[in-house]
């Protein structure tokens, strides 16, 4: 049986990957993953690792009743797709638009898999 889009996602995760789909048709980047391209309805989909180098697009804080602050932030991938996530390693509120990040894994915590972040890019590259 064909492992799901979502399954192929999260093996690459795994395996400190960040993978996303490619539509040939289209000529760019898909995702969230999906068995179908919503550019050009084709079903042909390559999958490729991302290099994990983004920007940030747009962040917010949010402020839970109980926990620390956190950010959430659209990533705009080099590879051409955006992604919400958050940023690590910073202060919440020091997270910036247009500030360049890069990908790591998240690691699993009880029932919850591995997820992907980001963290603030070293030399801004």
């Amino acid at each position: 049986m064909e492992q799901s889009p979502l399954a192929i996602y999260q093996t690459h995760l795994d395996k400190d990957e960040l993978a996303y789909q490619w539509s040939p048709e289209a000529g760019r980047a898909v995702f969230y993953p999906r068995l179908v391209c919503p550019f050009s309805g084709s079903t042909v989909l390559e999958w490729r690792v991302a290099s994990g180098l983004g920007t940030v697009y747009a962040t917010t804080v949010t402020h839970p009743q109980q926990g620390e602050p956190y950010n959430v932030a659209l990533i705009d991938c080099d590879e051409g797709f955006r992604m919400m996530s958050r940023v690590e390693d910073i202060d919440p509120m020091a997270v910036t638009i247009g500030l360049r990040v890069k990908f790591r894994v998240h690691p699993a915590e009880g029932e919850q898999p591995v997820y992907p972040v980001f963290v603030p890019a070293e030399d801004g590259r």
